[in-house]
């Protein structure tokens, strides 16, 4: 549990300097994928899914 949270934290890290930089590469795109995979596995997926889903739901609601 604390090495995934670790791991998360650390790829999490990674991934915001790497789109602050302006400059997402390959080998930043792989980082990044890793992350969503790494968030999917952990304990706040349920979490996230239902932050979306709510956040969808919200943006599908608004009429323009």
């Amino acid at each position: 549990m604390a090495l995934t949270i670790s791991v998360v934290l650390l790829l999490l890290i990674l991934t915001a300097i790497f789109l602050r930089s302006g400059k997402l590469k390959l080998s930043h795109a792989v980082v990044c994928a890793l992350l969503g995979f790494h968030l999917a596995s952990s304990n706040i997926a349920p979490d996230l899914r239902h932050s979306l889903s709510g956040a969808a739901d919200v943006i599908s609601s608004v009429r323009p």
